[in-house]
């Protein structure tokens, strides 16, 4: 049921149309919306297994990319910490308990808040974990580059194809992604509920003994029992009751709490199975987040104890003003995501553009949304016909951004320097040379106040009907200006070129 309502999930998403498309992309392509509403979607439903699984479905679809979907990662880690705060003001009516409740159920929260803190940066501006996890990834599955994220299915449907029959069957994308959504969350309760009474039900007296009694230990069984309930809330709020109670010590437990954040990325490898690894980089990010974070603060003891002291501290308050508890969940969780995602609503540009496509004898007009951004990063969704323009367009959104010498459009980069500068690469066409052959003075002034690069990709292998693309280039307007196919008698197949710019 899980791994059908994760495909039912990305199978809805796709047949939503594009004006749906668009208002995801819209919405998540600011990092701190997508941050933020990462951290709504999880505090509601109270599951990062459950949001981290829609997120790879709207991978999957196409909708969002990699880099959209990373801040959604990272606010649903700060999300699924509500569960264990709330479980915490189940002790309010015992002040000593309720001090400690209060202390074991937010050192969840100010260690993926502060892991937040120093990750998100990083991710804004340099794009780390995305790029490392898409490294990871291409290093772990081969897959065609060209193919579209959506034809990748879990092999459990391809000899049935349950999925595409029973979405087409109710002919509506809403309510297909409804019915997804609950089978998701209904699945990911009955496993969590039926593993918690195999696992853990009968075995607290030997948790609470055998357990915490060495760190490792202890975040080795944090993240082994949350990988197998599926669910970090469960397990990190199982340990609220033990610390409160005075059982067992809150810097004890700290490490527990710790695995646990890595055991429950497995939910999102099991939703990416037999995907492509585009989808698979997502699990990956899930993981490196919690994973980099773990290493950050387990191994050194005075890093461990910036947490532990910051919960200690708020439990300490919270236990003089019982409000501060409820205040504290109010704006970390609803008040605070509300107002920042308000004030950034504004912080982008959004145009269309439009290419005018010549190929052989017809021509059309291709149109794309441009959305800018603050850190001036460009996302651009394809609308129309859509064509092979050299291994560029992977799927039907572009991440487009310049790092220093390097300008990338989606994974393909392309180095800023002199005219006969040279590079190899390889995509699943085979080995090519790309040069820079000129740099334009100038172009039309309504689209490029800058010159103008002019790349040339050339394929080794001579058999290929377009053996060389040629690609103008704004490196400062951050715009693909024209591409060209040439064919190996020299003939130009294809030509797409920007002919107009709209606000909208």
């Amino acid at each position: 049921m899980f791994l059908f309502s994760i495909d039912m999930m990305g199978e809805s998403f796709s047949h939503l149309g594009r004006g749906v498309a668009e208002s995801i992309l819209f919405a998540t392509s600011n990092p701190f919306i997508g941050l933020f509403i990462g951290l709504l979607i999880t505090a509601i439903i109270q599951s990062s297994s459950t949001s981290t699984s829609m997120i790879v479905a709207l991978v999957a679809s196409g909708s969002i990319t990699i880099a959209e979907a990373v801040p959604m990662i990272m606010g649903a880690n700060i999300g699924t910490t509500l569960t264990s705060t709330i479980v915490s003001l189940g002790f309010i009516t015992k002040k000593t308990e309720f001090r400690r409740a209060i202390a074991a159920g937010t050192v969840h929260d100010f260690f993926n808040i502060l892991t937040t803190l120093i990750l998100f940066p990083l991710e804004y501006y340099y794009g780390f974990i995305s790029s490392l996890s898409q490294y990871i990834a291409n290093m772990l599955v081969d897959t065609n580059s060209n193919s579209s994220l959506n034809e990748y299915g879990f092999k459990l449907f391809h000899a049935f194809p349950i999925t595409p029959y029973v979405v087409e069957k109710i002919n509506n994308g809403f309510i297909s992604l409804g019915l997804a959504f609950i089978l998701l969350f209904g699945s990911i309760k009955i496993l969590s509920k039926v593993i918690y009474k195999m696992i853990i039900g009968e075995s607290q007296d030997k948790l609470r003994n055998f357990v915490f009694n060495r760190s490792l230990k202890s975040f080795a069984w944090g993240m082994g029992l949350t990988a197998a309930v599926q669910s970090s809330s469960v397990t990190t709020s199982l340990m609220v009751p033990f610390v409160a109670t005075g059982r067992v010590s809150l810097k004890k437990v700290t490490p527990f709490i710790f695995g646990a954040n890595v055991g429950t990325t497995i939910t999102a490898f099991i939703a990416v199975l037999f995907k492509s690894n585009a989808v698979i980089s997502i699990a990956i990010t899930h993981l490196l987040f919690n994973l980099i974070g773990v290493i950050i603060f387990l191994p050194f003891p005075f890093m461990r104890r910036i947490p532990i002291r910051l919960a200690v501290i708020f439990g300490k308050q919270t236990m003089k003003h019982r409000i501060t508890g409820f205040i504290y969940i109010i704006l970390t969780f609803f008040l605070i995501p509300f107002t920042l995602i308000y004030f950034n609503k504004n912080a982008s540009k959004v145009n269309e553009l439009t290419y005018l496509v010549q190929e052989h004898e017809k021509s059309y007009e291709r149109k794309v949304i441009r959305k800018t951004l603050a850190n001036n990063r460009n996302m651009i969704m394809s609308s129309g016909v859509e064509n092979d323009l050299g291994d560029i367009q992977q799927s039907s959104v572009l991440n487009i951004y310049r790092n220093k010498k390097l300008f990338f459009i989606n994974n393909r980069f392309f180095l800023i320097n002199k005219p006969g500068f040279c590079w190899d690469d390889e995509n699943s066409k085979g080995k090519f040379q790309t040069c820079i052959t000129q740099i334009l003075p100038n172009w039309d002034t309504d689209f490029a106040n800058d010159s103008v690069y002019v790349y040339t990709r050339t394929f080794y292998d001579k058999k290929e009907s377009d053996s060389l693309y040629r690609y103008y280039i704004s490196i400062p307007e951050q715009l693909l200006l024209k591409t060209e196919k040439v064919n190996n008698q020299g003939e130009v197949t294809l030509t797409e070129k920007l002919i107009r710019i709209n606000k909208i």
